[in-house]
This record gives structure tokens, C-alpha cells and sequence, in this order.
């Protein structure tokens, strides 16, 4: 895998993917509750989740896990690290603050 992406990339993807976007674009089903956005938990699917922008987290209270944009992926769709680290590939310029 080292020999696949750099280490500056994939924390590149880790940072600068917007968590919100990911949630968007995954379809995930989300709930608004006193103007807080929750997604359906891949996991739990449960609603007692919420997104951090200062750190591009998503975290499920329930199941005590952190969701990075790269995990996101592969929890919800099932699929492997590097088939992950290829979707967000493909949606760079839509999915980061800067696209």
C-alpha cells in the first residue's frame, strides 16, 4: 500500500475532503434536530452522530467511533482502503474547500 500513495496524499484526502460532502455524496441518510445535522451511523444506524469541521471528523456517540473521510467510504460502502482512497480520488475538485 505504501507503494500505491504517499503519505502527504492520503492525509491530504484525511484533511481536506470535506466530512459533510462525503455524507452528501454517500447518500447517507441524515436528520436535522435543533439546526444540528446527524448521518445515520454506517455501523449502528443510528442518529446520535455529528460531524467536527475543525477536525473533519465524523463520530457516532453510540459506537464510540470516529469517522475520517477515508473510513467513511469504506464503512458505509463496504469496500476496501484502496477502492476508498480511489472514489475520493475521482472527486478531489468537488469534495475539498478549495474545489
Amino acid at each position: 500500500m505504501a507503494d500505491l500513495y504517499s503519505g502527504d496524499f492520503l492525509r491530504m484526502l484525511r484533511n481536506e475532503i470535506i466530512i459533510d460532502w462525503i455524507i452528501r455524496a454517500l447518500r447517507l441518510e441524515t436528520r436535522s434536530h435543533n439546526g444540528i445535522i446527524r448521518f445515520q451511523c454506517p455501523l449502528c444506524h443510528r442518529f446520535h452522530t455529528a460531524t467536527n469541521p475543525k477536525t473533519n471528523l465524523g463520530r457516532c456517540f453510540d459506537c464510540e467511533r470516529n469517522f475520517n473521510p477515508i473510513d467513511l467510504v469504506m464503512a458505509t460502502t463496504q469496500c476496501s482502503f484502496v477502492e476508498a482512497v480511489e472514489f475520493l480520488k475521482k472527486h478531489i475538485d468537488k469534495a475539498t474547500a478549495k474545489g
